[in-house]
């Protein structure tokens, strides 16, 4: 069977819920008073019907793990190019996760950093000086130009939005094999 990334996504949202659902009908089920009235009686009885759930959430997980695996496959087997990189979807997936945020908080600290360096440069009168610029005793030599501060974090909030637009647009036309 082939479906898109997209509608394998939403399958696999629709299987949580309806684990949910089993789930919880199988412990609201679990027992009784012994002197109360099977309520599961007309299908079989309780003990029937909390094994044909239990099935049920076995076969929902085994169509979970295909989803997601086809998932995977597809992701792997799929390249995307953001500012000139070239990577597989599952590559740009793991930098968001793994290397985007760092990098997001890193470039706000240093950018934080040099602005608390020029505030309290300007308090004394001083200014912010780049290496071999003409400072005084007083002025604060900063080691980072603060234009390529700021072309970093450009870079980085751009290949993000390239991203999100891209993987859209990949799991709307992505088809991938999804065994029965």
């Amino acid at each position: 069977m082939k479906l898109t990334i997209t509608e394998a996504l939403a399958e696999i949202k629709t299987i949580g819920k309806r684990l949910e659902a089993k789930r919880a009908f199988i412990k609201q089920n679990l027992g009784r008073p012994d002197g109360m009235r099977d309520p599961l009686e007309r299908d079989g009885g309780s003990v029937s019907a909390i094994q044909r759930e239990l099935q049920a959430v076995g076969d929902l997980n085994k169509r979970l793990i295909a989803l997601r695996i086809g998932i995977m496959r597809g992701n792997d087997a799929t390249e995307a190019t953001i500012n000139g990189v070239s990577r597989t979807v599952a590559q740009w997936l793991t930098w968001k996760r793994d290397v985007a945020p760092g990098e997001r908080k890193h470039w706000a600290e240093v950018a934080s950093i040099i602005k608390s360096a020029r505030d309290q440069a300007r308090g004394r009168g001083a200014n912010l000086v780049q290496p071999g610029g003409a400072a005084t005793f007083q002025d604060v030599i900063i080691n980072l130009d603060e234009g390529f501060v700021a072309k970093q974090v450009e870079a980085l909030e751009t290949t993000l939005g390239e991203l999100d637009g891209k993987l859209s647009l990949i799991n709307a036309t992505t088809l991938i094999e999804i065994p029965e």
